[in-house]
């Protein structure tokens, strides 16, 4: 391999780690940015890959100038021509590479929310399907241990039975001192029935945004039976309505999930 070869071969080399470092830092900055799920392990290390992006940065730079070096002392002894043509159609490609990766994971992320809201969906419809009992057991709301106690219960069993079950809270309107208020209610509950001190209301009261609170409003208030989910950096969210005998109650879903994939 004569020296004309060697700088060929390092240019080959340099260019191509110095891509692929770009398009990397590109990926990464996207999916941080927007909280895309897409791949299989979630980068949420950004300590360590910021480590690895500067240790690469450094190795890029050193590539470069050898290269550029090794690219001039070449050029002395071989007058290489140019293509500006072929240049100017290699750096568009290199270009288009940009908006092609933003295209594939926004669209992987939009798949894998799309998956998660009808997994969810069906979640929701299999337990109402499956524990019709619990779930009129659920509906029929009064603030009381008992009624606490039930739905802890209920909701631990439909929680263990499969392990990628999503967390649910069974949330309802109630009042404090006349002014409404939504209470949630889920399996972390230890109390017993022979307690002489009575759970209070505030202990269950459900934190809510502007938003929700609009969306529980028109469930409670004005009968709307509408769904609502919602996804945000890898947190899932179903509110899921159910009506039974005049009264309503709602089965939130929420999962949290470190990654996404375009797979199953």
């Amino acid at each position: 391999m004569n020296a004309k070869q060697i700088v060929r071969l390092s240019n080959v080399i340099g260019i191509t780690a110095i891509l692929l470092l770009v398009y990397w830092v590109f990926t990464f900055i996207l999916i941080q940015v927007f909280g895309l799920k897409v791949f299989r392990e979630n980068m949420t290390e950004s300590f360590y890959l910021s480590v690895l992006g500067i240790l690469a940065l450094m190795v890029g730079s050193l590539i470069i100038n050898i290269m550029f070096n090794l690219t001039r002392i070449a050029e002395k002894h071989n007058l290489d021509t140019i293509d500006s043509k072929t240049n100017k159609w290699k750096f568009l490609t290199l270009t288009m590479i940009f908006p092609i990766i933003a295209i594939i994971l926004f669209g992987g992320d939009y798949l894998t929310t799309s998956k998660k809201e009808k997994l969810l969906i069906k979640s929701a419809e299999s337990i109402i399907a499956a524990n019709k009992a619990n779930s009129d057991k659920l509906v029929n709301y009064s603030f009381s241990e008992k009624y606490i106690i039930e739905t802890s219960d209920i909701l631990e069993i439909l929680s263990g039975t499969d392990k990628h079950f999503p967390s649910v809270t069974v949330i309802v309107k109630d009042s404090i001192k006349g002014a409404p208020v939504y209470l949630g209610f889920n399996e972390y509950y230890e109390g017993s029935l022979k307690d002489t001190i009575q759970p209070k209301k505030r202990r269950f009261l459900y934190k809510t945004t502007k938003e929700e609170r609009d969306y529980l409003e028109n469930i409670f208030e004005k009968g709307s039976d509408e769904l609502r989910y919602s996804s945000y950096n890898g947190n899932y969210e179903l509110f899921y309505p159910y009506k039974k005998n005049g009264k309503k109650i709602i089965l939130y879903f929420s999962d949290q999930q470190r990654y996404g994939k375009l797979g199953s």
